[in-house]
């Protein structure tokens, strides 16, 4: 077997860029594309190798298939107690003559001391030099460890008097430069036969696509694994994204076996358009040479459906067991740029030049809400109406990838509470086929749904918020892939109202000195606001230091009236930038004020610089029109020229106020339970969202990530160890691991 060889490397150091991209409208309001930013840390890493793991993958057989519905990136997780780990501690200094380690305790200089003879008799001085001890010196700061040749003395000074009764003196050094110190370094096997990629920099996701043929895509551009910009703040473009394959087992084919490597491309889609100096290039990997072979590329360009490659194998040195696929894009690194999106990969033999067709039936989106208007409501506001409020037009997408009309089945939409199904919908296949007899071949049809007459979800539930799990499905009547012909989402009930999927593919604002930007929400009743979450985008500047004044506003007419609430003028806010992508940070009101507003109001800021301050933008669902600025103090409101929903949602007063803290805003505290432990350990947010939380060891160095609120300490040594929040970096949670 072949093993794919990757360094996990859980102390480590990130830099973040971006550069400007300007989409002019033409008005005093315009989006960029999203890019991201420096991670916030609170707590410190070391440059050493010690803990890093170093994992070795399965090697795949053929066919090799990835249409990007679920995720097939392997997850490297360091385990230290996991069976069959091994483990290899290197030291910082060596004995060149036999390679062991030097004693610990000893410390050294690498400037010449000496031995210091002062003669009363003659007067004289007479420096003798302490003889240098050669050692090897390994840098453990990367891996493998690299050893350099040096020679070090002893780290004091000796002065002596000849001629009169008197003791030496030893100066020592104080903090001298070289001691022994060590890294150990764990190595773990990986084995997962479903996981295909090695690396996450490209993002899977499923929004960015411009009608795909089916869920989910693999997106290129200007950010790293961790949605923060390779070079922050240039204008410098090169390679950035990379998305590499596990070892493939070719060793038992050969050119007679017809082996061909497809796949889907598609520059733009939803994000950036790519220069023509940009491009998107596919990489094979020759082992015997240790090198990456240039098999395709092509340059960017505007929007425009998918387009199928599709490349033979031919060259006798890829028929290896340590074969890899790469892809990997060309534009600039500061920022979400410059975008290519790939889907429907697949390597198999005896295969052809005219086998082109991916021939498959599928969703192209996932689906958000079932709710009118709304993708998330208060569950209290929802509780208290009567009836009316799931959607009359649900929006199903689907693709048929057969060279055939195909015959229509009827899909249908589960809903379940707490693991038991409560509620279903039928998606007629003749609605789903947009009225056609058949689904036409290769061909990309939409539908829209009236859920409203029948199923609801249960208001009579308890609690101050709720979670509902929804699936749907559809299917065809010839054999596909069944993967990506279901899709799910959770639909929940907090206190905040949202128009917005949760993924920003743009940022916009209005621009002018005092310009305002305000949403409208039609609550399902009367209420209070406490405050308002909001997600602004690095984009093009950095505009965190910029002013902005938090603002009410009743409805007069379908635009903002009169001012229900706004800011101090010597209490304004500044844009903040929540780490990763797609986080909202909270902004309440001064001192846990509720401002009463209709169940018509409207939300934003006025702000008091004239660049654009980028909140977020989906531009998947849209509701602009109900976006408004204004440019001329209030005199007049204009709807944004381009579709989408703001990424913005007003916090009302609920139930869960008591659980938030709301009476003492400024003291909002996590917990975390049962402290000490030997096994799992829950946190306890203040907030109604998170997403997810970072375990680290008492030297700071990051050993897991889970996306709810449990951990799992189980497996790992006795100690101190620190829980972070994803979503609110700043707030740390100490817990104890004991047995």
């Amino acid at each position: 077997m072949r093993s794919t060889l990757l360094i996990a490397a859980l102390a480590c150091f990130i830099n973040s860029f971006s550069q400007e991209l300007e989409h002019n409208t033409g008005k005093n309001i315009g989006f960029e594309p999203v890019y991201g930013l420096k991670k916030p840390n609170s707590i410190e890493k070391s440059l050493s190798i010690d803990s890093t793991f170093i994992f070795a993958s399965d090697t795949l057989e053929l066919p090799v298939f990835d249409d990007f519905s679920t995720s097939k990136f392997q997850v490297f997780q360091g385990v230290y107690n996991a069976p069959g780990n091994t483990q290899q501690t290197y030291y910082r200094l060596l004995n060149p003559a036999t390679n062991l380690p030097l004693a610990n305790g000893l410390s050294f200089t690498n400037q010449a001391t000496f031995r210091r003879t002062y003669d009363v008799a003659t007067e004289t001085t007479t420096d003798v030099t302490f003889p240098a001890l050669n050692v090897t010196e390994n840098n453990l700061t990367i891996y493998p460890p690299v050893g350099t040749p040096i020679s070090l003395y002893p780290p004091y000074y000796i002065y002596d008097t000849v001629g009169v009764q008197d003791q030496s003196d030893t100066i020592w050094i104080s903090n001298p430069a070289y001691s022994q110190d060590s890294a150990t370094v764990f190595f773990q096997t990986i084995e997962d036969s479903t996981k295909i990629w090695i690396d996450r920099m490209a993002y899977h996701n499923m929004r960015y696509g411009f009608n795909p043929r089916s869920l989910g895509v693999a997106t290129f551009d200007g950010l790293d694994e961790n949605g923060y910009p390779y070079q922050f703040g240039s204008a410098v473009t090169n390679y950035g994204d990379r998305l590499t394959s596990k070892c493939i087992n070719l060793s038992n084919y050969n050119a007679g076996d017809s082996l061909y490597f497809s796949f889907l491309y598609q520059p733009e889609g939803l994000g950036d358009v790519p220069e023509a100096g940009d491009s998107l290039i596919l990489e094979f990997y020759a082992e015997d040479l240790d090198q990456w072979k240039h098999i395709w590329s092509v340059s960017g360009t505007s929007v425009h459906p998918f387009k199928p490659v599709h490349v033979p194998v031919l060259d006798d040195q890829f028929f290896r067991d340590g074969f890899k696929i790469r892809f990997k894009n060309y534009g600039a690194l500061s920022g979400s740029l410059d975008h290519f999106h790939v889907d429907y990969v697949h390597l198999r033999a005896l295969s052809d030049y005219t086998d082109t067709l991916f021939k498959d039936f599928a969703l192209c989106y996932p689906l958000n809400t079932l709710l009118q208007d709304y993708t998330s409501v208060p569950w209290d506001h929802y509780k208290n109406t009567s009836a009316g409020m799931m959607t009359n037009g649900l929006e199903v997408n689907v693709y048929n990838g057969s060279n055939s009309a195909e015959n229509y089945q009827n899909g249908q939409v589960v809903v379940q509470h707490n693991g038991s199904p409560v509620g279903n919908f039928s998606l007629p296949g003749f609605l789903l086929a947009e009225g056609n007899i058949n689904y036409n071949p290769n061909t990309l049809f939409t539908s829209y749904h009236d859920l409203s007459a029948g199923y609801e979800y249960d208001r009579t539930l308890p609690g101050n918020q709720q979670v509902f799990k929804v699936n749907a499905s559809v299917s065809a009547q010839f054999p596909n892939l069944i993967s990506n012909d279901t899709c799910e989402f959770l639909q929940g009930f907090y206190n905040y109202y949202s128009y917005d999927d949760g993924s920003a593919e743009a940022a916009f604002g209005p621009t002018g000195v005092q310009s305002m930007l305000a949403v409208h929400f039609n609550a399902y009743e009367a209420d209070s606001l406490l405050g308002v979450y909001l997600h602004f985008v690095p984009s093009v500047t950095d505009v965190s230091t910029k002013l902005f004044y938090l603002t009410v506003w009743e409805d007069l007419n379908g635009q903002p009236g009169a001012v229900l609430f706004e800011d101090d003028a010597f209490s304004p806010r500044q844009p903040t930038y929540a780490n990763g992508l797609n986080n909202f940070n909270a902004y309440y009101f001064p001192n846990g004020q509720k401002i009463a507003v209709g169940s018509s109001f409207f939300i934003g800021w006025r702000q008091v610089d004239a660049v654009r301050y980028n909140l977020g933008l989906d531009r998947n669902i849209d509701h602009s029109q109900e976006i408004f600025y204004s440019v001329d103090f209030g005199a007049t409101w204009e709807n944004p020229p381009f579709p989408g929903s703001a990424m913005l949602r007003p916090i009302v007063s609920t139930a869960l106020d008591g659980e938030l803290g709301v009476e003492q805003l400024q003291q909002i505290e996590y917990a975390v339970y049962p402290n000490p432990t030997n096994s799992v350990v829950y946190i306890v947010s203040p907030y109604s969202y998170e997403k997810g939380f970072e375990l680290y060891d008492i030297q700071g160095r990051f050993i897991s990530e889970n996306q709810d609120n449990m951990m799992d300490l189980s497996r790992l040594n006795s100690g101190t160890y620190f829980i972070r929040s994803i979503q609110h970096p700043d707030q740390v949670m100490k817990i104890l691991r004991c047995e």
